[in-house]
């Protein structure tokens, strides 16, 4: 089986009925329709049918061992594709494990890799909209803007609380909100609950809900011994580079986050590569934007600049002290070229080339 998990309205329902079009004997069925779950509950598809495609299907009582008795009994020329916005390792406390019956691919918001002819212009949109694909494609900013609102009205009342038993409604929604504002700043837990007034763990569990429903994502500080890794500060992100609040630079930082996990995961999902994305931090300040990491190996360090004509002095540290392969990542950058054996590349260019 495979399953595709994503953001909410990231575009998997329109994926699966993309790849329904091309099969034929191919069967759609979401969850959240009455008339669908009828079938569901039946499995009352004809057995013929090549392709199944549940939608939504997490939402079903014991849908794990549902899935299992399905996968188990198919007939050998049937297919079974599976989407939904949360994360399956979330719901591994019940239920028979699926282990060995499905493959993971994860849908993340559009990418430049993705646009046709993408420019400095389509940069610019990606900035202002985010990737999503409804913002992103709306005739108007102010349409783009509407469809924010509802959208992060919608996480709140819906999502979050559909989700897990929030009892401070204003507490988690005032965490969203202030983390909108601290993109690509360490984040500190006892700072975030102080501002929030409640405790840390209550504040760590916040901010876990918000990453298992892929709003936001963390990028914790890279070092050998994994355990130390996540004690240190993490930074945060956004799925939606559209919901940061700041100024451009942070809002570049943000895309750019975004489409390095968008390219690793891919990565791990279609070639099986452990891959994560990190940060570099020293106790003396001295700081890089990312770190992409493949197989516990340290593949490239990235500095995110909107406009400079050399490259950082952190990065030329981290390049010189550990032989690490880095570049620089400029938005306003007229010409490529080498400095110091340190690539400066102009962010249109470098997006673009992600495979994804």
């Amino acid at each position: 089986m495979v399953f595709i998990t994503g953001p909410r309205q990231v575009g998997k329902t329109y994926l699966a009925q993309a790849i329904r079009a091309g099969i034929e004997k191919s069967v759609y069925l979401n969850y959240d329709n009455y008339s669908h779950r009828d079938i569901i509950h039946q499995a009352a598809w004809l057995p013929e049918s090549k392709l199944l495609i549940f939608d939504e299907l997490h939402k079903m009582a014991d849908w794990k061992n549902y899935l299992k008795g399905i996968y188990d009994t198919k007939p050998p020329q049937q297919q079974i594709l599976v989407t939904g916005s949360a994360r399956l390792d979330t719901f591994r406390q019940s239920g028979d494990s699926l282990a060995g019956r499905f493959f993971r691919h994860r849908l993340n918001p559009l990418s430049m890799a993705e646009i046709p002819a993408a420019g400095a212009a389509e940069l610019d949109r990606l900035l202002l909209r985010g990737g999503f694909p409804e913002p992103y494609l709306a005739e108007s900013d102010d349409d783009a803007k509407r469809w924010r609102l509802q959208y992060i009205d919608g996480l709140i009342r819906h999502d979050i609380l559909d989700f897990e038993k929030v009892h401070d409604f204003k507490a988690i929604q005032l965490t969203l909100d202030l983390l909108r504002r601290r993109v690509g700043s360490p984040l500190s837990w006892t700072s975030l609950a102080r501002d929030v007034n409640c405790a840390p763990n209550t504040i760590k569990r916040y901010v876990e809900i918000l990453e298992t429903l892929f709003i936001i994502f963390r990028v914790t500080p890279h070092h050998r011994n994994i355990a130390r890794s996540l004690l240190k500060e993490p930074k945060i992100y956004f799925y939606d580079t559209g919901m940061v609040i700041g100024d451009e630079g942070v809002k570049l930082e943000n895309l750019v986050a975004v489409s390095l996990l968008k390219h690793l995961n891919w990565l791990e999902d279609s070639q099986g590569q452990r891959c994560e994305l990190r940060t570099l931090r020293t106790k003396e300040g001295k700081e890089i934007d990312f770190v992409m990491v493949i197989d516990e190996v340290p593949e490239l360090i990235i500095e995110v600049k909107l406009s400079d004509k050399n490259p950082s002095p952190s990065l030329r540290y981290f390049q010189q002290k550990y032989s690490l392969p880095a570049m620089q990542v400029i938005k306003n950058l007229s010409t490529e070229r080498l400095v110091n054996g340190i690539p400066l590349r102009q962010a249109t260019t470098f997006l673009k080339e992600l495979a994804v």
